[in-house]
């Protein structure tokens, strides 16, 4: 049965709740095994969803009430599903980070109506790596998001080395979705951008992980591997653990890195994913702090733009807690030097470099702005790249099969978190210095804050009919037009 989505995307006015209150356990996401060839149905549904003590709130999300469940696909295999969609109004699900084809991609022209279903058939061909999915319905991503159309996916590969890593899954190996939210007193969770956080990308004063707000896990006195990826809309976050303590990133978008980076503090954008090792051997509990996100144009805009609650002199705020619990069984042997299996792909040479300027503006006229959760029309604020705004009509880029490029994108002002559809690429450079591979490995979102410069090849096909995207993915930014299309053929 169908079930109306209009009361959720209705602007209101915003105020902290009064039952915030954190220290849940952490919800472990349910799987979806679509290993071995099981077909499955994913369906985004609305519902209600527990998150403040006392409250509903209401949520959509695939085949659950909030988020959906861990996708669990095999290298060498052709996952397959049925989405549904039992909402009023059109959604997709796209396949971020997975390498398929246009068609299979899930992007704003491969829509499922309401009432309607599409079989979703996923060639798997990639290295073991952590990706997630989500609706892509162009100037609707946002809130689609926002209220929960989104959830992580394991590729896994039977064929790979067995690097020793934690893999018993809710144990010690942990996916943790992060999001930021807002929330009104009545539990209702609002997406209502206005000015400066439509603009610069709508953030909330509340943490949520796998849907919980702050909550605490329980994990063995041991190594511990955490898959997290930035869910949020906008939000930036800098990690680190209270006590300082360091970890070692085994993992980036596109994989394993060579070789384990042991490091105290990470940098995380909308859209990326990181796998990292925590050893909780001494059996202390432990904290994970961010730094607030000063990603804004002007610093006078901080105060207009909704921030956690700061509980050290630095500004940063409580993300989740970690307690030990000595019965779990734990690994405690060290972790290898190299990784055996991570991918290191030669591109070859590049063959033409193409510039995209990431752009923002302000029409004149009308005001307009993107009030309950779609752009309005009349002027006001849009986005663009290379001077160009979104549109679906338009193909704005054409790339040969097989063809390396060098990407140099550049953004003034402020940074954004770049994505390419279909593929990964290597990032060469940072505002002209070296960037080392060891240190990102493959990735399919770039933080570019000045010149990033991007080595891309494309050995997936996309035609006109269903083309790729390339956008920023602040998520009011693509939706305000800062993205474009382009074909492989």
């Amino acid at each position: 049965m169908k079930t109306s989505t209009a009361g959720l995307f209705l602007p209101a006015l915003i105020g902290r709740a009064s039952a915030a209150e954190p220290g849940a356990a952490l919800p472990i996401p349910d799987v979806m095994d679509l290993r071995g060839g099981s077909l499955e149905a994913l369906d985004a549904i609305t519902g209600k969803t527990g998150i403040l003590q006392g409250f509903e709130t209401p949520t959509i999300g695939y085949s659950q009430s909030y988020l959906g469940p861990v996708i669990r696909a095999n290298r060498g295999e052709t996952a397959r599903l049925t989405l549904g969609n039992r909402l009023d109004e059109n959604i997709s699900v796209h396949w971020h980070g997975l390498h398929i084809e246009g068609a299979q991609d899930g992007g704003p022209h491969s829509m499922v109506a309401p009432d309607d279903t599409m079989d979703a058939i996923l060639d798997i061909d990639q290295p073991e790596a952590t990706l997630w999915y989500h609706s892509h319905i162009h100037m609707r991503t946002a809130p689609h998001v926002w209220y929960g159309l989104a959830g992580m996916m394991i590729i896994d590969d039977p064929d790979a080395s067995d690097n020793g890593l934690p893999d018993s899954y809710g144990i010690d190996d942990i996916p943790l979705v992060v999001q930021d939210r807002n929330f009104e007193r009545n539990g209702n969770m609002p997406y209502a951008p206005r000015g400066p956080n439509l603009m610069m990308g709508y953030r909330g004063n509340e943490i949520l992980v796998n849907g919980a707000i702050r909550p605490e896990a329980s994990v063995p006195a041991g190594l511990v591997r955490f898959r997290i990826l930035n869910g949020s809309n906008a939000r930036i976050y800098h990690f680190r653990f209270d006590d300082g303590r360091n970890f070692q990133q085994i993992a980036s978008d596109g994989g394993l890195l060579q070789a384990p980076v042991t490091m105290n503090k990470l940098t995380l954008a909308p859209a990326e994913r990181v796998e990292i090792v925590v050893d909780f051997s001494d059996g202390k509990a432990a904290q994970l702090l961010s730094l607030q996100d000063e990603n804004l144009e002007m610093a006078m805009m901080a105060r207009m733009i909704p921030a956690p609650t700061a509980i050290t002199d630095a500004g940063e705020f409580e993300v989740m807690r970690f307690s030990v619990d000595m019965a779990k069984p734990a690994i405690v042997t060290p972790l290898p030097a190299i990784f055996a299996g991570a991918p290191n792909p030669d591109f070859g040479e590049p063959v033409r470099r193409r510039v995209f300027s990431l752009d923002m503006m302000a029409s004149g006229g009308g005001g307009g702005m993107m009030g309950g959760g779609g752009m309005m029309s009349g002027g006001g604020h849009a986005t663009a790249i290379n001077g160009v705004s979104m549109d679906m009509a338009v193909i704005n880029e054409e790339i040969k099969l097989g063809d390396t490029e060098i990407w140099e994108i550049q953004a003034a002002g402020m940074a954004h978190p770049f994505h390419v559809h279909g593929t990964s690429f290597k990032v060469l450079t940072n505002n002209g210095q070296p960037v080392d591979y060891a240190t990102t490995g493959m990735k399919d979102v770039a933080l570019v804050n000045g010149i990033t410069e991007l080595l891309v090849r494309f050995d997936r096909t996309a035609d006109a009919d269903i083309p790729y995207m390339y956008h920023c993915h602040i998520l009011e930014h693509e939706d305000l037009g800062m993205m474009g299309q382009f074909t492989v053929t």
